[in-house]
């Protein structure tokens, strides 16, 4: 394993030790914050790997894929898309996102441009504070809408490999969607893509370069308890092969259990309202593909058959597909919350069977034919798609009682324990600067170790991964999860 080019030099020298139980984006996102700061952290998860879970896929980058949240979430999202970006560039897919209402839509495309101008102000702002933050392009250009004239004349065009201009991005799409179903203009909008398997790849080589960090894979939490006097925690782990239990002590413990939060706050008698969702995505591919393709984005009214179509492309001709109808991404029951005996929401068995062994074939196929019959009214070519793999799936928790919700990150209770709540990947980072403020002001680093690193994101071995490395590892981890390499590359 290649080490990181200079030597790590921690920032803190306490002796405070933390443990992180979950290694999803959350958890992952985390320990490299503290193990990068020197903190003793040893990072618990149950599965073989790291960043499994819920379909990513989407940056982010001023939450316009979702018309429906408050703007303060989406100027949220920018934000925390921005620092994301920062730390983890080459988990990201460079490439615009591409908006259309279809004729269908009670929406006009006018009714998107408050929040956009709002979105383009908090960027140039950003970037006037620190021109560091200027990674979505120039702040002029994060969106820019298209008439139809527009784009007739691309349509006699040659397909570019490589974009040199923004009309680029718009050329596959204009010779292939049916434009007389869609309203005017288009938007086209800087938000870009997050590679799951890339996501995965930095942390895993990372996390293998830092002494700080001590990961624990294979190995379930199966009894968590704290001392009155101390607040320290006995936290009791199993191994999933051998089923030996092991006990470990620890300053610190953070809840980063994806839907499974509920379990730790149950043995905890911790309280907390919350809803799981299960979700999934599908991977079609499509060899006829030409073409340079953005995120192409169909809006619609959620759960009804003419709910949001979302079209991610990777290289090769695969794409990721979603589609908010109860036949595709979203799924009858799947949205299911929490009660007053326990903080854990209860997913119906057909779907806990889904998330730990395989799907049924004739499923997968079916949703995945459905997913791309979706996208199909709208890009009749796309038709010809084909089921390329087992879907991405997972189940996403969601704080509180309110379903739109996409930008949120950490909740505390009692002495020295911390949940992660995002909903978002790019919401990680900000989950990880609050706790590490609450190990602060709860004595356990001292403030003046840290200095200006409780707000500066402090990622020099995370950052020194190169992208072919990066690619390599990420294709090894799709071959391992029986996904297209294609997934793991970028453009």
């Amino acid at each position: 394993m290649p080490k990181a080019s200079v030597k790590h030099q921690p920032i803190v020298n306490s002796a405070a030790k933390v443990a992180i139980i979950g290694g999803g984006v959350a958890g992952s996102t985390i320990a490299l914050r503290f193990a990068e700061l020197g903190i003793d952290t040893t990072l618990i998860e149950k599965g073989p790997s790291l960043v499994n879970g819920p379909p990513i896929c989407h940056l982010h980058a001023g939450g316009n894929l979702y018309r429906e949240i408050p703007d303060e979430q989406c100027l949220t999202l920018l934000k925390q898309s921005i620092d994301t970006v920062k730390v983890y560039p080459h988990s990201v897919n460079v490439r615009p996102t591409l908006i259309a209402l279809p004729k269908t839509d009670h929406g006009q495309p006018a009714d998107l441009l408050p929040r956009l101008e709002k979105l383009r102000a908090k960027y140039s702002e950003l970037v006037a504070q620190d021109s560091c933050n200027k990674v979505l392009g120039e702040p002029e250009q994060y969106f820019r809408f298209y008439s139809r004239a527009e784009l007739d004349d691309l349509l006699g065009l040659p397909l570019p490999k490589v974009a040199k201009r923004e009309r680029d991005w718009l050329i596959a799409f204009a010779q292939h969607a049916d434009l007389d179903s869609l309203k005017f203009p288009v938007l086209l909008v800087q938000e870009y893509g997050l590679s799951a398997f890339r996501f995965a790849a930095i942390t895993s080589l990372s996390i293998e370069r830092l002494p700080s960090c001590h990961l624990q894979t294979n190995k379930q939490v199966v009894a968590i308890t704290q001392q009155e006097q101390t607040s320290s925690w006995q936290v009791c782990m199993q191994d999933q092969q051998s089923k030996i239990i092991e006990e470990k002590h620890f300053d610190y413990v953070i809840n980063a259990c994806g839907f499974k939060s509920g379990e730790i706050d149950d043995m905890l008698s911790a309280k907390r309202q919350r809803m799981v969702e299960f979700k999934a995505a599908y991977v079609a591919h499509w060899p006829q593909c030409q073409g340079l393709w953005p995120e192409v984005v169909f809006y619609g009214e959620r759960g009804t058959p003419q709910g949001m179509a979302q079209l991610t492309p990777y290289p090769d001709g695969y794409f990721q597909l979603h589609g908010m109808t109860q036949d595709i991404t979203l799924f009858d029951q799947g949205l299911v919350a929490s009660c007053r005996q326990s903080a854990q929401p209860k997913l119906a068995a057909k779907f806990i069977e889904k998330i730990n062994n395989q799907w049924p074939a004739q499923v997968v196929n079916n949703r995945t034919l459905g997913s791309i019959g979706h996208i199909g009214q709208y890009i009749p070519a796309f038709n010809t798609a084909q089921t390329a793999a087992k879907p991405l799936f997972g189940a996403q928790q969601i704080p509180g009682d309110n379903p739109d919700l996409r930008a949120a990150d950490v909740s505390f209770h009692g002495k020295h324990y911390a949940r992660t709540e995002i909903v978002k990947a790019s919401s990680a980072l900000a989950a990880a600067d609050a706790i590490l403020k609450d190990l602060v002001e709860s004595g356990l680093i001292e403030k003046d170790e840290l200095d200006r690193y409780l707000t500066e994101h402090y990622f020099p071995v995370s950052q020194q991964c190169t992208e072919e490395e990066v690619t390599e590892r990420a294709i090894m981890l799709a071959a391992q999860r029986d996904y297209p390499m294609a997934l793991a590359k970028n453009r």
